[in-house]
C-alpha cells in the first residue's frame, strides 16, 4: 500500500491460503473443517474484508491440483464451510463472492445441480453479489447453458448471479521455453533439454533425431514436484487427436482459426503425421520463441460463435483472464485488446464497441462496489485510455526471464493505445511507461 503504482488495484481474501492458514496439513487431506474450524476461517475472512478486501473467492476445479496431483486445500470443502465463509460479507456488509467450478465434472453430469445448489447457498447466505466462471468444456458440451438457466432462475429469485466470461477461448502456449510443450517428456527430448534453447532447435533439426522421437512415447510429466499439472499428461496420450486442435500463432496472432488451418490438419494434407507437424511447428525461429496456441475450452465447434452468446448475455461479464498466473504458458492479460479488436472491430458477428466499453469499466466496477469510476463523468475519476481504434493490434507473446530466480513469463504488447490516465495523470504514452505512479490500493468499503 505504501509503494508507488502506475494502476488502481484492489485485492480478494482467497479461500486457499485461509484453510491453510487455520488448519494446517489438514487443509490439504480433503479434511472437513470443524466447527471451530469454521469459525477462526470467518475471522481472518473478517479482518481482510474491514481491511479493505473487494470480495471473497474459492475455487473448486478439478483442473487446479498441486505439483503432486491433490487437490487444492479448498476443491473440497463442505457446504457448512462455504456457507459460513460467504456470510461474513453479508455481516460486514460489502464485497463479492466468486467462484470457479467444474461442477464436479470428473464424476459425471449428474451432480451438477447439487454443487450449483452449494454455490447459489453461498451467494444466498452472503446477501452479496456474486460471479461464477462460465465456459464451455468439451467433457460437458451443454453444461454452460445450464449455468446461465440456474444464474437466471438464481438472480429472478433475489439472489444475484453473475456470469465470468472469457474474451477467446480458454487456452495455453506452447513452446520450447514455455512450461509445456508435446515434447518435453520424450526421452531423446529430456537428453538435450538442459542445453540453451537455439542450441536445442539446432539438434532438433537434426533428421536423425528427428525420425528418433517419431518412435518415441512421452514418460509422465507432471507430478513429483513438477510445474505440469496431471492433465498434461493425460493431453499427451491423445496427442494425434489434440494436434489437430493446435495452431501455429505466428507474427499476427489469430484467435479464431478453423480447424482446417490446425497444425494436425495441415499435416495430413501434406501426407505426415500429427506429431511430425507439431515438431516442426516448434522449431520454426532459430531463437526457439515459436509458440503454438491450444483452445482448452470454448472451442468444440472450432469458432467462438457459443461464446458470442454468453457474452451477449445481460449476466456476463468480462473476465476469466489469468494474466497473472500461470504466467509460463498463458497470456490473457490481452484480454481487453482483444475485446475491443475482435469482439468490436473485426469479427463479422461481433459486438458494438460502446457495449465492450461499457462492461470492461462500469459494469465491472459496479459489480465490485466501485462508484467512483467506470464512466466519463464530472465527479469520477480520470482512468482514461486515448485509443487509435483503426490502429490498434496485438502483438505476438514472447517470453522473459524477468521473475526472481530467472523465472520466466509471457508478455504481449498492443500498439494503439497513443495514452493511459490513472487519476488525470499520464502513466503511459504510445505503449511507454511515463515514470508517473499515481495508482494506489483500493480499500472497498470506505
Amino acid at each position: 500500500d505504501a509503494k508507488p503504482h502506475a494502476i488502481d488495484f484492489g485485492l480478494q481474501i482467497t479461500h486457499d491460503p485461509v484453510r491453510v492458514y487455520v488448519m494446517r496439513d489438514r487443509a490439504v487431506h480433503d479434511e472437513a473443517a470443524t466447527p471451530e474450524d469454521i469459525e477462526r476461517m470467518r475471522a481472518v475472512v473478517r479482518e481482510a474484508l474491514e481491511a479493505g478486501a473487494v470480495g471473497f473467492s474459492t475455487g473448486r476445479s478439478d483442473n487446479h491440483r498441486s505439483a503432486s496431483g491433490a487437490h487444492t486445500p479448498a476443491a473440497e470443502a463442505r457446504s457448512e464451510e462455504l456457507v459460513g465463509l460467504a456470510r461474513v460479507l453479508g455481516e460486514v456488509g460489502h464485497g463479492v463472492v466468486q467462484a470457479v467450478s467444474d461442477f464436479d465434472l470428473p464424476e459425471g453430469d449428474g451432480k451438477f445441480h447439487g454443487e450449483f445448489d452449494v454455490l447459489e447457498a453461498m451467494a444466498r447466505a452472503s446477501g452479496r453479489p456474486m460471479s461464477i466462471s462460465l465456459m464451455q468444456r468439451d467433457q460437458s458440451p451443454d453444461q454452460w447453458r445450464w449455468i446461465i438457466e440456474r444464474a437466471e432462475k438464481a438472480t429472478a429469485a433475489g439472489t444475484p448471479i453473475r456470469l465470468q466470461v472469457g474474451a477467446r477461448a480458454i487456452g495455453v502456449l506452447l513452446g520450447l521455453n514455455t512450461t509445456f510443450h508435446p515434447f518435453m517428456g520424450f526421452p531423446s527430448y529430456k537428453a538435450i533439454s538442459h542445453l540453451p534453447v537455439e542450441e536445442r532447435v539446432q539438434r532438433l533439426r537434426d533428421p536423425a533425431l528427428k525420425a528418433q522421437m517419431m518412435t518415441e512415447k512421452s514418460e509422465r510429466v507432471a507430478g513429483d514436484g513438477s510445474p505440469i499439472p496431471p492433465l498434461a499428461d493425460l493431453l499427451l496420450a491423445q496427442i494425434e487427436m489434440i494436434g489437430m486442435r493446435m495452431f501455429t500463432l505466428g507474427e499476427h496472432p489469430d484467435y479464431e482459426p478453423g480447424f482446417k488451418d490446425s497444425i494436425g490438419a495441415r499435416a495430413r494434407m501434406r501426407g505426415d503425421s500429427v506429431l511430425s507437424g507439431l515438431y516442426d511447428a516448434l522449431i520454426t525461429h532459430d531463437d526457439g520463441s515459436a509458440l503454438i496456441y491450444f483452445p482448452l475450452y470454448n472451442y468444440i465447434q472450432g469458432n467462438l460463435d457459443n461464446l458470442y452468446t454468453m457474452l451477449s448475455h445481460p449476466l456476463a461479464l468480462p473476465g476469466l483472464s489469468d494474466g497473472g498466473a500461470h504466467v509460463g504458458t498463458v497470456c490473457d492479460a490481452s484480454f481487453p485488446t482483444f475485446m475491443l479488436t475482435h469482439w468490436a472491430r473485426d469479427r463479422a458477428q461481433g459486438l458494438p464497441l460502446e457495449r465492450v466499453v461499457q462492461m470492461m469499466t462500469h459494469d465491472t466496477a459496479r459489480f465490485v462496489g466501485l462508484a467512483d469510476r467506470g464512466t466519463v463523468a464530472v465527479g469520477q475519476k480520470a482512468d482514461l485510455n486515448v485509443i487509435d481504434h483503426a490502429a490498434l493490434r496485438l502483438h505476438p507473446p514472447h517470453l522473459v526471464a524477468d521473475l526472481p530466480a530467472g523465472g520466466k513469463r509471457l508478455l504481449q504488447f498492443a500498439d494503439g493505445y497513443r495514452a493511459t490516465l490513472v487519476s488525470g495523470q499520464v502513466i503511459a504514452r504510445d505503449g511507454q511507461l511515463t515514470g508517473a505512479r499515481p495508482g494506489r490500493l483500493v480499500r472497498a468499503g470506505r
